[in-house]
């Protein structure tokens, strides 16, 4: 059994948010001995937020996407933002990562006074 075309995929789906999709870099590594694969994106810096979306809603459906076609073919895909940003300077290029928000605290169940 073959994989989808991982590549046309990613490319397919993060092109229509670039403002200059040939600065799109796209490295899948596969391992079919263990079905899974690892996706890395680059894109220009200043095209990051279009990418990103409000508070990270389009690269993480991007993700969901590649990951239930993964999912469907049996693999499990891994998927991770590299760029360049003004702050970074000489140190090149990183691997970003939305950062999810700590789960809320469960509110305290209320006890009755006792009329003690």
């Amino acid at each position: 059994m073959s994989s989808p075309d991982f590549s046309s995929l990613v490319k397919f789906l993060v092109e229509p948010f670039l403002d200059a999709p040939e600065s799109l870099r796209i490295d899948c590594e596969q391992n079919a001995a263990q079905s899974k694969i690892w996706i890395r994106v680059a894109f220009s810096g200043d095209e990051r937020g279009k990418v990103f979306g409000r508070g990270g809603r389009n690269i993480q459906a991007i993700r969901s996407v590649v990951r239930a076609t993964a999912t469907l073919w049996g693999w499990s895909a891994y998927f991770d933002v590299f760029g360049a940003s003004e702050h970074e300077g000489a140190e090149g290029h990183r691997s970003e990562r939305l950062h999810r928000s700590a789960p809320k605290p469960k509110p305290q169940r209320r006890t009755k006074p006792s009329l003690d």
